[in-house]
């Protein structure tokens, strides 16, 4: 974090889009915020589907200088001229994505509260390690990223950290001392005016 003022947004999609109703949702985002990467994170499994939003994605980040990411569908990456792959089983697929995807993609983990996990998947060949959420959810084990980890993280780790999940204004002042990126999703898509709620996260940043 050093020399930067403040950490940076890394936007991440709905788990369930119509592209005609979110994409000019997504560019007026895109238009006034500064994004740092774009993560598509659909619901389905179903690998058509999410190469139809890839393909109507891509073009709208890409002519922003916005990179796209896609959470665990690996064999896409290259297909649809993506930037990366986000996994979400912590530095399990780390090492095989790295290697089917090359130096230059984007290769970013998921690891939950787990600081072991962290520095595993970083040894790997992470590019940046999420943590999360850092509040209760009642999803998963309950298990919360507190903001010890991402102190603890930020002092002694290079590698980027990213925090996720029940983010609100007073977390992300809480913790934007000791993080690199946040990762915004359903706390901008959910109000009606997503440009106005990624403005007041962005300005709890300090």
């Amino acid at each position: 974090m050093a020399g930067d003022d403040r950490p940076q947004i890394y936007l991440v999609t709905p788990p369930e889009i119509a592209l005609p109703d979110f994409a000019p949702q997504l560019e007026a985002v895109l238009d006034v915020h500064p994004v740092a990467c774009l993560r598509l994170d659909l619901a389905t499994r179903d690998a058509d589907a999410v190469a139809r939003a890839a393909d109507g994605l891509r073009e709208i980040a890409h002519a922003r200088d916005v990179p796209l990411v896609v959470a665990e569908h690996l064999a896409l990456v290259e297909r649809l001229g993506l930037d990366g792959v986000h996994l979400t089983d912590g530095a399990r697929s780390v090492r095989k994505a790295r290697a089917m995807l090359g130096a230059e993609a984007i290769v970013g983990a998921f690891c939950g509260a787990s600081r072991h996990q962290g520095m595993s998947a970083g040894e790997a060949g992470a590019d940046y390690i999420a943590f999360g959420p850092v509040a209760e959810t009642g999803l998963g084990d309950g298990t919360v990223a507190a903001h010890d980890l991402f102190a603890w993280w930020s002092e002694m780790i290079e590698l980027p950290v990213v925090a996720e999940g029940a983010l609100d204004a007073a977390r992300v002042a809480e913790l934007a001392p000791v993080v690199d990126f946040f990762a915004f999703g359903e706390e901008v898509w959910r109000e009606p005016d997503p440009v106005a709620a990624l403005g007041a996260l962005r300005d709890a940043m300090g």
